[in-house]
This record gives C-alpha cells, sequence and structure tokens, in this order.
C-alpha cells in the first residue's frame, strides 16, 4: 500500500475518535447506567453509544472491511483489513467521573497494525501514528524517552479483571517492579500508557491478559516513536499475545529481567 492509503485511514480514524470522543465528554458529568461483565469488569450506555458511532463512520467509508470492537459489533467480511476498536478505554474511571479515558482505533492489513489513532478528550490529545511514518501528538512528533536506568525510569502497568480470583494477577510483578522503578503509575487505560510511553512521560510499560483493541493502535505509537515492544518473553509482540512489554528500548531488557525473576520467585 502507498503512505497516500495509509494517510486516508488516518484521516477517517482521526475523524470518527474525535466524533466519538467529544461525546464520551459530553457524557463524563451524568449519570450513567452501568452493567457488569464480569465481578469488575463495568460497561456503560456511553461505552455502547460510542462503539455504535464509530462503526457508523467507519463503515460508511470502508463497508468491506472487517470490524472488531470491545461491545458487541464483530464484522467478518474477509478482509485483509481490519479495524480495531476500543470505544471507550478507561471505562471504570469513566463511570466514576475520573477524566482519565480515550478512544482507540486502529488499522490492521493482513494481521499487523498500519494505522494508530488515540484521542483523549479531557486533554485534547490526538495521538496518531502511520507504519513507516513516524508518530504524533496534535501533530508534533513524538519520541521516546532517553531514560538508561531501571532505577530512574517511570512505568505504568495496569491489573486483569480477574485480578480478586486467580494468582495470575500481575501483583508479583507489580511487587518486584515497585522496588526496581523510581515509581509506578495505574492510570485504568492501557491505550493511554502506551501513548504516554510513546511520548516519554513513562519510560516503560507492561500488562497481562489485555485484548487487541487495548493494544492495537498503542503499540503502533510506541513502535514508530522509536521504542520497543515484546511479549513478556521479549518475543516480538504481534496482536495475538495478551501480554505486552512497551519501553523506551534502553530499559527493556532490565525489565525482562526483572518479570523473568518474577517468575522465579513469586
Amino acid at each position: 500500500m502507498e503512505k497516500t492509503d495509509y494517510a486516508r485511514f488516518q484521516a477517517a480514524a482521526t475523524k470518527a475518535a474525535r466524533q466519538a470522543g467529544d461525546f464520551l465528554l459530553s457524557g463524563l458529568a451524568q449519570a450513567k447506567k452501568v452493567d457488569f461483565k464480569g465481578e469488575v469488569d463495568l460497561v456503560t450506555t456511553f461505552d455502547r453509544q460510542s462503539e455504535e458511532m464509530i462503526f457508523r463512520e467507519l463503515s460508511a467509508q470502508f463497508p468491506a472491511y472487517n470490524f472488531l470492537a470491545e461491545e458487541n459489533i464483530r464484522q467478518d467480511n474477509h478482509s485483509d483489513f481490519s479495524w480495531i476498536v476500543d470505544p471507550l478505554d478507561g471505562t471504570t474511571n469513566f463511570a466514576h467521573g475520573l477524566p482519565i479515558f480515550c478512544v482507540s482505533i486502529a488499522l490492521a492489513f493482513k494481521g499487523e497494525v498500519v494505522v494508530g489513532v488515540v484521542y483523549d478528550p479531557t486533554r485534547a490529545e490526538l495521538f496518531s501514528a502511520i507504519k513507516g511514518g513516524g508518530a504524533a501528538l496534535n501533530g508534533r512528533q513524538l519520541r521516546v524517552s532517553l531514560t538508561e536506568e531501571l532505577d530512574k525510569s517511570l512505568l505504568a502497568t495496569g491489573f486483569p479483571y480477574d485480578v480478586r480470583t486467580n494468582p495470575d494477577n500481575n501483583l508479583n510483578y507489580f511487587s518486584h517492579f515497585a522496588l526496581r522503578a523510581q515509581a509506578i503509575r495505574r492510570c485504568g487505560s492501557a491505550a493511554l500508557d502506551l501513548c504516554y510511553t510513546a511520548c516519554g512521560r513513562f519510560d516503560g510499560f507492561w500488562e497481562i491478559k489485555l485484548k487487541p483493541w487495548d493494544l492495537a493502535a498503542g503499540s503502533l505509537l510506541v513502535k514508530e516513536a522509536g521504542g520497543l515492544t515484546t511479549d513478556l518473553e521479549g518475543r516480538e509482540f504481534d496482536l495475538a499475545s495478551p501480554d505486552i512489554v512497551a519501553s523506551n528500548g534502553l530499559i527493556h531488557q532490565a525489565m525482562l529481567e526483572v518479570i523473568r525473576l518474577s517468575r522465579m520467585t513469586g
């Protein structure tokens, strides 16, 4: 594909993300009907309405493309192109009125992400990336941080929805990283954690048991900003992996070593 095609896809994703994000922002202070997909896994009517808005916008322009979103909409047209959408990443934050959430839209071609857009309406921050074309925040080029040592690094993570019932819950990794890194933040949005790694606000991020819509756009942003993404074993990250380690590249091996030692010692 030509870069001009990527630019067209990016423009469509940007329009859809802005529309959905502004709709979410308008409902932040409203009373919300909250349903539970699991014990601590929330969904609101705003998630579903945002998803429907994005689907209508993108399917009108690209009706033959596949569509995979978090809540309800799945469309398999046997296309090489797939839209991968999280209509509201940070639902728990949103449901509590905490203004840390975003809309994440990616386009994959034959399983490889080629366009990624993440929009944070509360800060009017639009993160975007095109394969081979770099990453940007509101049009300004992004680069990962230059921090070289783990003990001087600010990291981010999150916890899976079965944290209460499954011992594979990231608490072991968290406790080991807490003793090695400068600090750890838990913002509640994997997509924003990846964007913040791409722009150098975080030096690294790891998380387990995620879905493609959590990771697709943000993982491309990290790579196009000069960072590194792998699974927990250090293998190249792809959308089939539910686990991710993302970093500026300079602290990546140190992060993988902490994960390895965490597995050995529990």
